[in-house]
């Protein structure tokens, strides 16, 4: 096997870390995060970071990279209080990677992509237009984590829309029904087929 140290990874070059540390942990979710600002410019931006925290509350938590440049994503849920999770899937790749491009907040990544801004309820921040899991969001609170200055946002879920056909009679979704898109490190996605679900374990007697 390849094996690489503390110093080897301390001493790597920079690109061939980040590469190599976002692959190493296997992959992760692909979610587009809608928010909109006070003055009512909307902002999709692509995070890999969402997971699930716990269920009672139904709460997803995500991580921002430090503040240390504008976060518009972080700005607008602050500032608003609300956001939506809306899961990729194979046929808007391109559209949903684009919108890590670092763009003024004064722009919207919804007209520089063919993603759609899609409205729900009484929400005022956008879906993504047939995204096959959309979910609304409120903000709870944040965790500072001081080894690397990024935030663990947390939110409670509070309206979920999910496309016909994804969801089980024992409330489990099916995501390779939509083709729901997968990351593998940085900028590899993958499209995962669900192999089998397995019965809940108990020890052995």
């Amino acid at each position: 096997m390849t094996h690489f140290n503390q110093k080897d990874i301390n001493e790597m070059h920079h690109l061939y870390k980040i590469n190599l540390i976002n692959s190493c942990s296997g992959y992760k979710s692909a979610n587009l995060i809608g928010t909109k600002s006070s003055e009512g410019i909307t902002n999709v931006a692509i995070f890999s970071s969402v997971t699930h925290i716990g269920s009672a509350p139904a709460i997803l938590g995500f991580f921002l990279r430090p503040n240390t440049v504008t976060r518009n994503t972080y700005d607008n849920i602050r500032e608003t209080g609300y956001y939506s999770i809306n899961h990729v899937h194979e046929n808007i790749l391109m559209e949903a990677h684009h919108t890590s491009a670092k763009y003024d907040k004064t722009i919207s990544e919804f007209d520089k992509t063919m993603l759609e801004e899609d409205y729900k309820g009484n929400y005022l921040v956008p879906f993504v237009k047939d995204a096959p899991v959309q979910i609304a969001m409120k903000y709870i609170e944040e965790y500072p984590i001081k080894v690397n200055n990024t935030i663990l946002v947390i939110g409670e879920i509070q309206d979920l829309y999910l496309a016909d056909n994804l969801l089980e009679p024992d409330g489990f979704i099916d995501l390779s029904k939509a083709n729901v898109a997968s990351i593998n490190g940085l900028d590899g996605y993958t499209i995962p087929k669900l192999k089998t679900r397995l019965a809940y374990q108990r020890p052995k007697i």
